[in-house]
């Protein structure tokens, strides 16, 4: 989903509407030019970018997540991660059980 308001959550408030939802974050940072190879989780997968960017190809759709950005990969979809940008990318992720 694309973040649709002139400002953008930073890390401190996307922490905190995942924990209202719920949720348990936990934080990762990604140096340009990582690569994340094909993978899948028995879960859902929820992730929000805090800063940066972050192309996925979740089932051989791509798609780029900026600031603000937040998606859900079901449980056992195939999906990868490519920072191509210039700068980290930081996301908010976490697990969603059934």
């Amino acid at each position: 989903m694309r973040w649709q308001a002139p400002i953008v959550p930073d890390r401190q408030q996307i922490l905190l509407m995942f924990e209202a939802e719920g949720l348990t974050p936990f934080e990762e940072n990604f140096s340009p030019q990582t690569f994340i190879s094909d993978h899948r989780h028995p879960f859902d997968e929820v992730r929000m970018v805090a800063q940066g960017e972050m192309l996925l190809d979740i089932a051989g759709n791509k798609l780029l997540l900026r600031a603000g950005d937040r998606i859900v990969i079901p449980a056992n979809t195939k999906h990868s991660k490519t920072v191509d940008g210039p700068e980290d990318c930081l996301c908010i992720c976490a697990f969603k059980p059934f």
